[in-house]
């Protein structure tokens, strides 16, 4: 553990998920192999598009609707929605891409925590309130952490991904808490680091998928406090 800035109390904690809690690298390229074998076998049209295509659909998608950058389930359904007009059409499009959607929403939340990840989040849960603040969209149920959270904002087509403050705006607002006793835990020193300092936060950042190296991270802003691993903030409070 390494403190850059003051740690004042913490009354709340909010969390990133992807790459704080679990390694999502690996999560999502084994849902875009599921989503790829599901289409190849169901639609072939799509089935050939290029990896081109599918970038030029989304490109396409966020020049007409910006805040789809922000959405990435609505954002991938649309792009699904496009990308098989030539296999179905009509309420079979719908359907079908509503199928392919939850194919890899079902692969993308195929994902089992480590035991100290359950065992920080237990030990912290009992005694000040969790909150979840991703810009992704796992099925916190699905994968287990759900009982710890109070809740959890997803960037949406209403609130802009992090660094964005509403997300952060939003978590102060439901913990009732003033920011700068929340300590906000994400791995991004951009998204997670400058956001919630920006947003009045105190912040710890820790990676759990890659080495924790400052020189070779993007960084405009210190964190208060580096972990070197999730445990280690049992013994923050």
């Amino acid at each position: 553990m390494r403190f850059y800035r003051p740690l004042g109390p913490i009354r709340a904690i909010t969390f990133d998920l992807d790459d704080t809690l679990y390694d999502n690298g690996p999560v999502i390229r084994q849902a875009e192999q599921a989503l790829t074998a599901f289409i190849g076998t169901h639609y072939p049209r799509a089935a050939a598009l290029s990896a081109e295509d599918w970038h030029n659909i989304r490109h396409t998608l966020i020049s007409e609707t910006p805040a789809l950058a922000s959405d990435m389930g609505e954002l991938r359904l649309r792009t699904l929605t496009q990308a098989l007009q030539n296999d179905v059409s009509g309420e079979a499009l719908t359907q079908a891409a509503s199928a392919c959607f939850d194919c890899f929403y079902h692969a993308r939340s195929e994902l089992t925590l480590a035991d100290d990840v359950h065992r920080t989040l237990d030990y912290l849960a009992q005694r000040v309130p969790l909150v979840g603040i991703t810009n992704g969209n796992v099925d916190p149920k699905r994968i287990g952490i759900d009982s710890y959270f109070d809740t959890i904002f997803h960037a949406s087509l209403t609130r802009p991904m992090k660094p964005a403050r509403p997300l952060f705006d939003d978590a102060a607002t439901h913990i009732d808490q003033p920011p700068a006793q929340i300590l906000h835990v994400g791995d991004n020193l951009i998204k997670d680091v400058h956001g919630a300092i920006n947003a009045g936060y105190q912040t710890a950042w820790f990676a759990c998928n890659r080495p924790m190296q400052l020189p070779a991270e993007r960084v405009s802003t210190l964190p208060h406090v580096q972990l070197d691993c999730l445990t280690e903030l049992m013994q923050l409070l």
